[in-house]
């Protein structure tokens, strides 16, 4: 296991062996800084943290996240002058997939990691404290920091179960790709509640929360269940609405429309679980630094 205690030193462990696939992990507040090797030792698994308190008072959240970036900042200083990196505009390029659970949203990333290697770019993993889907405001000013000046990372595939962030807001100019999948809504929460229960052929030996109830869905539904609410029909929407706390109360239509015009404007492409083909061929075409071979490898698994 290694333990990797600033982004210049990960960065040096990647070139000294060699890695060319990595996962970001990046945990909100108290998490230790922690690595293992993964997938068969090509990639490092690196978690970044921050030991500050969350504050509930915007005032407050603004003086710490200012505090951070500088905190950061020394951090790096301290590790020493780093090379600087010139990157080819092919490569300064950064993928966000802000994946909706439950979506086709690991097989597809499983063809970003098979193709990491060969197409010469980086897998990074977001992965926030009890899976929050939003970040405090001093975690999204460290997040979109990291994102944009970690060079050796770059070009980067990054992923994870986070609503839309809006770089702009932090004076971002060249904005990352951000792409996601959509599914049938019960389909999806089908699929979800089941989850819950069963688990997945990913990590079959994990307990799920809802490990045991033998209750079908449609028990839940007659039996009028919270696991299968209506309620829950609503989780797509704030993936694509954002972080403000308006896009999860559910059937608001100011949170409908911004989840509507981010899917138009800032979104390159969104594709449906139903068509995940069309999707990874569209994609090929459009984006092959990242996607060459992608077709194949999905229909194909090879």
């Amino acid at each position: 296991m290694w333990v990797v205690p600033s982004l210049t030193t990960a960065t040096q462990l990647a070139e000294k062996h060699k890695l060319v696939c990595f996962i970001f992990v990046y945990f909100i507040p108290y998490a230790a800084v922690l690595s293992e090797c993964l997938r068969h030792g090509q990639e490092i698994l690196f978690t970044l943290c921050s030991a500050h308190h969350v504050s509930d008072v915007f005032l407050e959240e603004r003086a710490i996240a200012r505090h951070e970036v500088r905190e950061i900042e020394q951090r790096h200083t301290a590790d020493g002058p780093r090379q600087d990196v010139t990157l080819d505009e092919e490569d300064d390029v950064v993928i966000i997939y802000n994946r909706v659970p439950k979506t086709a949203s690991t097989s597809f990333t499983n063809i970003a990691y098979d193709l990491c290697a060969k197409n010469r770019y980086h897998v990074l993993h977001i992965n926030t404290t009890k899976n929050n889907p939003v970040m405090s405001l001093q975690d999204q000013v460290r997040f979109v920091k990291n994102v944009t000046s970690w060079k050796e990372m770059k070009p980067g595939f990054y992923h994870g179960h986070v609503s839309y962030l809006d770089f702009a807001k932090f004076g971002v100019k060249k904005k990352p790709i951000y792409i996601n999948v959509i599914r049938d809504p019960i389909e999806r929460l089908v699929s979800y509640y089941y989850f819950l229960r069963f688990g997945d052929d990913y990590r079959p030996g994990l307990r799920r929360r809802k490990q045991g109830d033998k209750k079908t869905f449609d028990e839940c539904v007659a039996a009028g269940g919270s696991d299968c609410a209506p309620e829950k029909l609503w989780l797509q929407i704030p993936f694509f609405c954002g972080h403000s706390s308006e896009c999860w109360n559910v059937g608001s239509r100011w949170a409908l429309e911004q989840a509507k015009y981010n899917l138009i404007n800032e979104y390159f492409l969104v594709g449906v679980t139903e068509e995940l083909e069309d999707f990874i061929m569209l994609l090929e075409a459009a984006l092959p630094r990242f996607f060459r071979g992608a077709t194949e490898l999905y229909r194909t698994g090879i």
